[in-house]
């Protein structure tokens, strides 16, 4: 590829990935849609200085230089703030173009138009992937290149330069309604699959924006909560990701958060955004605002906050001239625009022509937003080539990560995998047939199709099985189990020879009531982990007629499970599985696909036992201003789960298989900082599959308390009936150390670690041990 130009060998390097990077198909004769299974490795997150993977900002300084000298006042005020719901800057007379951006982690969210006015007949029904925790669950770097290439492909076509995602806020509280748009409880996790996100974006020549930092792990209060952690809980826990993301990952451009943390708002923070971001990380990029997170125009511009965003709907309730607000009920008074009011905008104006010296910290910002506009060719004597708009290989993109990305909990009896010579099949649960792209927040998508469990179900079965449907629930706010629909749902599993029960939580909410039915949304918390609409009533009672029942969960997080599982001979875990999801998940029920996804976060038995409810605490403490203090600390997630002692419902790295596996010894080879870890994997089963061999590290001569295992390395080996293959796993000092407070760095203490391979966090197949 090397005599074709950059961008063209970018654009064929994500064809090749969408075309190679594919699922386990369990059977040899595999279906028409079946592309080749690739065995990735693992990206090396630790092993690429900063300054390198941001240099792909700095190769256009003296033009901006040069820009700089020649931009008014004015005009470069004007290039800090929005000028449309999601358009800012563009100095025509200097040939600077509005820098575009749009919406969303899994997705290009549908046009807007101007001032949210709406664009009339726009081409705006694209690729809806699954949500990013079904991104997570695959445990496949090269499938998070994909993914990002997708959308980094169909945001060029539709003229975005930069896309509003990753988001890899960790899932700390398991009520959060925006966990479906993050990755995962653990940091590692986080940034090996947000590396390959950014890369498969900006190869495309559009910025990714990773957010939102920082310390965002709750919708309820999300405003005006204030957050405080130890210094050790950020730096082990909640940054790691967004270290990776900037300096392994090379991310253009990051949002700050509407929290504030430790006192001052996430989006103006002197020691987020100047200390770590660009200080110690030495980010090059441009930070913009998450939309109306700005509080203050002197924090903003003197604490890296790059771009404001927002929209003329946000300065309904927030104007800047608080002043005036209380003093009269009178309309404000006239001014040029909306967004004029910003925070940067005229007020800005006024307090650099009322003191010079903040002119530089204006120049720096400007400096960061043209740095992003020539990486992404918006100028510059390079020209951005076209992108591609839901074309088959993006949708195949979408097939293969949900399929790789669902998850199978439980398959007592070998109940799984259904086989397609049954006669009769009764599909049960409202999710069966509702379609999810258009719920989510800003995360809402127009999908051009989206295959919802039913219709998958009978593309797989065709004519010739009779299959029934009844929806045995209601999607609507505070609705209780319905008898007459129970009854008939039980009534078609008495008839079917096989049962899908299709249910879980919900994916939105209805715009024109801001909180109806929103289970798995922005801006709102669910209530409870249990699955909404009578549910548990409902498949208590469907199990009990027909044991032949396969539950198949839809949600963006866990869901308490505890009512009904003991029942239950098979249960399948899909998220919200994008656009292809229907036919994903009818692929793993029918053994088309071996199910590989693996669990990116815990799931409890009961809420109450969650750390963030037995150690922190959730949503907030009562009182003015609104303070929540992370007393879980470094324990979220398998980290509390493993060193206290409590038994998840499914442990952090679990999912089961249609095939086993079997781990050789380990053979560790130590550095004088850093060991290398061989084994070997064997598939002593009958059917193709993949294993995501996972290694955790103990350490038993700690200084300070640490948890009793945490993930440092995996790779997802794909293998077929007694194949067997070495996997070698590299353990580099960073996978030893712990931050120390008191020092103010990373430490390794000398000492001996165990080293803990298995299938997941709680099913450790072989240990060893390395002296450091």
């Amino acid at each position: 590829m090397q005599h074709l130009p950059i961008r063209a060998r970018a654009l064929l390097a994500a064809a090749l990935f969408c075309a190679t990077v594919g699922p386990t198909r369990a059977q040899d004769k595999r279906p028409s849609h079946a592309v080749p299974a690739r065995a990735p490795s693992v990206i090396n997150t630790q092993g690429m200085a900063g300054a390198n993977a941001q240099q792909g900002l700095l190769g256009h300084e003296a033009e901006i230089d040069a820009l700089l000298q020649k931009l008014t006042l004015e005009e470069k005020v004007h290039m800090i703030h929005a000028n449309s719901a999601f358009a800012a800057g563009g100095v025509p007379r200097l040939g600077i173009p509005e820098i575009m951006t749009s919406d969303g982690p899994h997705g290009v969210r549908p046009e807007q138009g101007r001032d949210w006015k709406g664009v009339k007949d726009a081409n705006d029904a694209g690729t809806y992937l699954p949500t990013n925790n079904t991104l997570a669950a695959t445990w496949n770097p090269a499938l998070g290149y994909a993914y990002g290439a997708v959308l980094g492909s169909e945001a060029n076509a539709r003229g975005k330069d930069i896309i509003l995602g990753p988001g890899i806020n960790i899932v700390r509280a398991p009520l959060n309604g925006r966990n479906f748009e993050y990755l995962s409880e653990d940091p590692f996790l986080v940034a090996q699959m947000v590396v390959g996100y950014i890369k498969g974006v900006q190869d495309q020549g559009v910025s990714a924006c990773v957010k939102h930092f920082a310390a965002n792990n709750q919708e309820t209060h999300r405003n005006d909560v204030d957050v405080s952690m130890s210094e050790r809980a950020l730096r082990e826990i909640y940054l790691p990701g967004f270290k990776a993301a900037v300096q392994q990952g090379g991310a253009f451009s990051l949002m700050g958060s509407y929290n504030k943390f430790r006192g001052q708002y996430a989006t103006e923070n002197a020691y987020l955004m100047n200390t770590i971001l660009k200080g110690e990380w030495g980010f090059k990029g441009l930070v913009m605002s998450d939309w109306a997170s700005v509080h203050d125009t002197q924090e903003a511009l003197r604490n890296g906050t790059d771009l404001e965003m927002g929209t003329d709907l946000a300065l309904m309730y927030k104007s800047v001239d608080q002043s005036a607000a209380t003093a009269s009920t009178a309309a404000p008074a006239p001014v040029r625009s909306y967004y004029d009011r910003f925070f940067l905008a005229d007020p800005a104006l006024e307090a650099l022509k009322k003191d010079p010296a903040l002119v530089p910290l204006v120049d720096d910002k400007v400096r960061r937003i043209l740095r992003v506009m020539y990486a992404t060719h918006l100028m510059g004597s390079t020209k951005r080539q076209s992108g591609a708009y839901n074309t088959p290989q993006h949708q195949a993109t979408a097939l293969q990560v949900a399929e790789e990305g669902i998850v199978l909990l439980k398959n007592d009896g070998n109940l799984l995998p259904l086989k397609k010579s049954v006669k009769t099949v009764a599909v049960i649960g409202a999710n069966a047939e509702r379609a999810n792209a258009l719920g989510g927040g800003s995360a809402q998508l127009k999908a051009k199709y989206e295959i919802t469990p039913l219709q998958g179900l009978k593309n797989a079965l065709g004519p010739g099985v009779a299959v029934t449907y009844a929806p045995g629930y209601t999607i609507a706010r505070g609705q209780k189990a319905d008898p007459a629909l129970i009854a008939q749902a039980v009534a078609a599993a008495k008839a079917a020879d096989e049962v899908v029960f299709v249910g879980g939580s919900i994916h939105g909410y209805d715009y024109t009531k801001w909180s109806d039915n929103a289970y798995d949304a922005e801006g709102t918390d669910k209530p409870d982990l249990k699955m909404p609409f009578g549910q548990d009533e409902l498949v208590q009672a469907v199990l009990a007629a027909n044991p032949r029942t396969v539950v198949v969960l839809l949600g963006g997080g866990p869901i308490d499970v505890s009512a009904w599982v003991g029942q239950a001979k098979a249960v399948v875990e899909a998220w919200y599985p994008g656009m292809e999801g229907g036919n994903a998940i009818a692929h793993v029920l029918f053994g088309d696909v071996n199910p590989s996804g693996k669990l990116p976060f815990t799931f409890p038995a009961k809420l109450e036992d969650a750390p963030v409810y037995k150690l922190g605490e959730y949503p907030s403490s009562p009182g003015e201003p609104l303070k929540e203090v992370y007393k879980d600390d470094i324990y979220v997630g398998y980290r509390y789960y493993d060193t206290y002692k409590v038994a998840p419902q499914y442990p952090f790295g679990f999912g089961l298989s249609y095939t086993t596996f079997k781990y050789g010894a380990l053979a560790v080879t130590p550095g004088p900082q850093s060991a290398t870890v061989k084994l070997t994997v064997t598939n002593s089963g009958k059917v193709a599959g993949a294993e995501v061999v996972q290694l955790y590290v103990h350490d038993n001569q700690t200084a300070v308390k640490r948890p009793e295992k945490e993930l440092k390395a995996f790779e997802k080996v794909f293998l077929k009936p007694g194949e067997t293959k070495t996997v070698t796993l590299a353990l580099p000092a960073d996978s030893f150390k712990y931050y120390d407070e008191g020092q103010k760095q990373w430490v390794l203490a000398p000492g001996t670690f165990n080293l803990l391979v298995g299938s997941s966090s709680r099913d450790i197949r072989q240990t060893g041990t390395v002296k450091l």
